[in-house]
Parts: C-alpha cells; sequence; structure tokens
C-alpha cells in the first residue's frame, strides 16, 4: 500500500484528535470567552495560533527530525535530557496530573457544596480520585478499552449541545474585556493558548503518529510524513472548529454571569452556563463527563511519567527504582498538589510554561527549517536556543516571584529592556541574535554540515561533510492534561 484512503485518513485524523483533546481543553477557551466578551474574536485566534497551529507544527517537527531525542540532541545530550524531564513533570505530577483531579472537583461536586466546606471536601475528593487513578493505572488498557471509545464522541456532542443552546439563548450585551484582556486581546489568548500544554505534549505525540502510520504498511518516508501532514491538518480543523464555539460559549456565559478572573476558573464559567440553562441535573451530568474524562487522563499520564522515569533514571543514588515505586511518588505528589487549588496551579503554571514554550517553539521552528539554516549550521541550535532558555527563564522567575506576592526589581527592570517585554515576547529578538550568532560560530569554527546533516546519535557535533545518523527516540505513550 503506497498511501492511504480517505476513510483511512479519516480514522487517523480522529486518532490524533483523540490524542489531543482532554477534559483540560474544554476549560480554557470558555474561560479567554468570559473574560474577552466584547473582544472574544480577536482573543480566540490568538489561542487557537498556539493552541492549535503550535502542536502541529511540533508534531510535524519531530517526524521530520525523527523523534524528539534527535531533534533534541541537536543542542546537546544533555539538554534532551533536560528539557524532556521539564516536559514530562510538566504535563505530569506538576501540573496536568494535579489539574485533573482540581478540574472535575470544581465541576461536580462545588455546584452542589457550600463554601464553608469546601477545603474538606476538595481533600476528601482528591484522596478517593488519586486512590482510583492509582488502581487503574495497574491496568491502563482496560480503561482505555472501555472509556477511550466513547469518551472522545461524547465530550464533542457535549460541546455540540452546549453550543447549540447558546445559539439559541443568544449573548444579549457581551461583557466588557477583564482581567488580562483589558487589552492586547490578540496576544494574551496567544499566552493562554500555552495552558493547553499541547505544543509540549506535540514534541512526544509525532513519533507515535508517524509509528501508526508506518503500521499500515507505509514504508516511503515522504508518504510518512504526507499522511501525518494530512492527519495534522484534519485535527486542526477539528479543533480550530471547537475552541471556536467553547469561546462564543464563554462569551454567553459571561454575559450571563460575571466571572472573578482573579479567582475564576475555565470550569466556573461552564457550571454558570449549564446551572443556568440546563438547571441543577445539567450540572450534575457535566460534572459526570469530567470526572470520567479526568480519571482516564489521569490514568494514562500516572503510566507516562512512571515509564518515562523508570526508563530514565532506573537508578536513583545508588538504589533501583522500579515502575510501581514511580507509580506512587507521582500519584502522592500529585495528590499533595492537586489541593492548592485550580486557580493556584493554573497561576503558577502560567509562568513555567512560559519558560518552556519559548524554547519548543524555537526548536521547532529550527527544525522545519533545518534543511536550509540548521543542517548547514550546526551551532545554530546551542546559540539559539540557549539565548531564548536565559531569556525564557529569567521570565520565569520574575512572574514566580509575583505570583507569591514577592517581586525582583533588578530583574523586572533588566527584562522590560528587551523589545516586545511588554507583550511577554521578550524572547523573539534573543532568538534572531543567536540564530545570526550560530551561523558566524560555525563559520568561523568552520563546522558546516551538508543539507542532511545533523547531530548524530551520541548529539555530538558532526565534522564538515561526515555523514549523519538519526538516532530514534523510544517508545512514547499518550500524555495529556
Amino acid at each position: 500500500m503506497s498511501r492511504f484512503s480517505a476513510k483511512q485518513r479519516l480514522v487517523m485524523t480522529f486518532t490524533f484528535f483523540s490524542m489531543f483533546f482532554g477534559a483540560g481543553n474544554l476549560i480554557f477557551p470558555p474561560f479567554v470567552g468570559a473574560q474577552a466578551g466584547s473582544a472574544t474574536v480577536p482573543a480566540a485566534i490568538g489561542f487557537i495560533v498556539s493552541a492549535v497551529g503550535l502542536p502541529i507544527l511540533g508534531v510535524l517537527a519531530v517526524t521530520f527530525s525523527g523523534g524528539f531525542d534527535s531533534l533534541a540532541k541537536r543542542v546537546s545530550p544533555g539538554f534532551a535530557r533536560l528539557l524532556g524531564v521539564a516536559i514530562i513533570l510538566t504535563i505530569g505530577p506538576c501540573f496536568a496530573i494535579p489539574r485533573t483531579a482540581t478540574t472535575s472537583f470544581e465541576m461536580m461536586v462545588v455546584p452542589l457544596i457550600s463554601d464553608g466546606g469546601r477545603a474538606g471536601a476538595q481533600l476528601a475528593y482528591s484522596l478517593v480520585f488519586f486512590i482510583l487513578s492509582f488502581l487503574f493505572a495497574q491496568h491502563p488498557e482496560k480503561l482505555s478499552k472501555v472509556l477511550g471509545r466513547f469518551m472522545g464522541p461524547l465530550l464533542i456532542l457535549l460541546i455540540a449541545a452546549l453550543f447549540a443552546a447558546c445559539l439559541i439563548h443568544g449573548i444579549g450585551t457581551p461583557a466588557d474585556p477583564s482581567g488580562d484582556y483589558r487589552g492586547n486581546q490578540l496576544t494574551r489568548g496567544f499566552l493562554d493558548g500555552y495552558q493547553t500544554m499541547d505544543l509540549l505534549a506535540a514534541l512526544y505525540f509525532g513519533i507515535v503518529i508517524s509509528a501508526n502510520i508506518r503500521a499500515q504498511r507505509i514504508d516511503d518516508e515522504r508518504q510518512v510524513q504526507l499522511e501525518t501532514a494530512y492527519a495534522g491538518l484534519g485535527t486542526g480543523v477539528l479543533l480550530i472548529l471547537i475552541y471556536g464555539a467553547l469561546s462564543y460559549v464563554g462569551t454567553v456565559s459571561g454575559a450571563i454571569t460575571r466571572i472573578d478572573p482573579a479567582t475564576d476558573t475555565g470550569a466556573t464559567v461552564l457550571t454558570n452556563l449549564t446551572s443556568s440553562l440546563f438547571g441543577t441535573g445539567g450540572t450534575v451530568f457535566l460534572g459526570v463527563v469530567f470526572v470520567i474524562a479526568c480519571l482516564n487522563v489521569c490514568t494514562g499520564l500516572i503510566c507516562t511519567c512512571a515509564t518515562y522515569f523508570r526508563t530514565t533514571f532506573p537508578t536513583v543514588m545508588g538504589h533501583r527504582v522500579g515502575y510501581r515505586t514511580w507509580q506512587v511518588a507521582f500519584t502522592v505528589f500529585s495528590f499533595i498538589v492537586s489541593n492548592a487549588g485550580l486557580s493556584l496551579i493554573i497561576k503558577v503554571s502560567v509562568p513555567v510554561l512560559s519558560a518552556l514554550y519559548p524554547i519548543s517553539i524555537v526548536l521547532v521552528l529550527l527544525a522545519l527549517t533545518h534543511r536550509i539554516l540548521g543542517s548547514r549550521f550546526v551551532r545554530v541550535y546551542p546559540w539559539t536556543v540557549t539565548l531564548v532558555g536565559v531569556t525564557a527563564f529569567a521570565g520565569c522567575v520574575a512572574s514566580l516571584a509575583s505570583v507569591f506576592g514577592g517581586s525582583l526589581p533588578w530583574l523586572d527592570s533588566a527584562l522590560t529592556l528587551l523589545p516586545m517585554q511588554k507583550y511577554h515576547l521578550g524572547w523573539v529578538v534573543p532568538a534572531v541574535i543567536g540564530m545570526f550568532c550560530g551561523v558566524a560560530d560555525s563559520l568561523i569554527r568552520g563546522e558546516r554540515g551538508n543539507v542532511s546533516g545533523e547531530p548524530g546519535e551520541s548529539g555530538e557535533l558532526g565534522e564538515p561533510g561526515e555523514p549523519v545518523r538519526n538516532g530514534k527516540s523510544g517508545k512514547s505513550q499518550e500524555a495529556r492534561s
């Protein structure tokens, strides 16, 4: 077989879509719409660019590069390990796994209890939630076989029902932009698209999708890349339609019940809407769907993180650490973090994602331009990623200090010197400078690659004219939030 039929491409598109779309993706677009109000259109466009465009480009970049490890080692082997661990911790126990518990709690339990009993209820709920997740993680294939077949379609039907109800109800008078969306709605939407974490996940998904395509007897590399592009394009269209619909849902909800951007979340936006349009029964149904979806996602994430760390760190301080031990560690840690509450988890995740995303973006762009830039000037990768990484890390530290009520005036002053920093895009100019420095450094060192050249499996830069071997990444598992 040399190429897919239309039906096979459709199946691969929905497979691709199911890897990206989880319960977390359901709460952020409505929050954008509720805050942006009358300025929802530019805000949604910015959100879609980063939440849809960047992940699809990420999948293509990883596919063309032969896997995440092969791509990241173009900077250095140490960087590949460091970025891999940072991504897994981010889409795992630090943010995404705790968020599954807090999101489902906000959707299912909060509308049914008084504020006075919230802390105790959250502790009890998260304890039960993570015990079940840990037990399911012992046999994840059983849960996935049952839930994986209908959770995706059920979520899409739920979104369609909410959208239809909002169309019938109408917006009325949209709320004025509030919170971070009082100005620069396009840029703010772009930055909030980071919250889906899909670009980080895409760096692992690309090799999985291409492997699935090869399993269908597609062995021509150009055709594999073409079919990956088709699946990515189809997934992008689905996500654009869904995010557009959810942004409209958020606008309607915000017009019905005003929210406080400082304390409310996308879960609040959805529960406000369902309570107003469908009553308590609709809110309970939405909550049940979220609990099931989040349990499924949490189970997969625990398995993914435990597998990655068992493979990457089989021993710690001279002691062998097995898969089950990593599972226990991530489950307990996630349980503790989840009781900080959804709002705080999101606030803390923003600075961290603002550090990881610029690094991931430039890595993807370098991969997509590899034939005309990185393969010829091998120092472009380390220079560009280093300058962007330093800038992004400095911004992360300054933002975290602000989240916890502190400040670093000297660092804030230094960051304001960067062009476009007021739009949180201060890393762009360092990226351009890094690219030119990499080209100049390659010329000075005489380290010039050929059009197909790249770092070898050891991650070291090859000598001029030396043939280069692509390393293949290991088996990846699905990781969604």
